[in-house]
């Protein structure tokens, strides 16, 4: 299944501990159907001193959360709104917005 949210894009989470708040995607992933939003989710880890982090010690990273949680805000209205596909008249299909009926990409 192919996940219509891309890395870049501008989501508001709809559930959970951040509901309401906004950010952008750094990362997807779309075999767990799974995205991480920037500087949202955060959890701390206990690390252990290695190369990259030679004094160890808890680090804050962000966590990813489900597809399901965030929605696309929508470039013109900036409110969140549902996607759907079309197919130009060349043959390429893009994403748009259901609220705004206006082409994202």
């Amino acid at each position: 299944m192919a996940l219509r949210l891309h890395k870049n894009d501008m989501v508001s989470i709809i559930t959970g501990e951040h509901k309401g708040l906004t950010g952008r995607i750094t990362k997807v992933f779309p075999d767990k159907m799974r995205v991480n939003v920037e500087a949202r989710n955060l959890v701390k880890r206990h690390t252990k001193p290695n190369r990259k982090n030679q004094q160890g010690g808890i680090v804050e990273k962000e966590a990813s959360m489900h597809i399901s949680n965030v929605m696309l805000l929508c470039p013109k209205t900036n409110k969140p709104t549902r996607l759907g596909m079309q197919i130009l008249e060349n043959g390429k299909r893009v994403r748009f917005s259901k609220k705004a009926k206006e082409l994202i990409d």
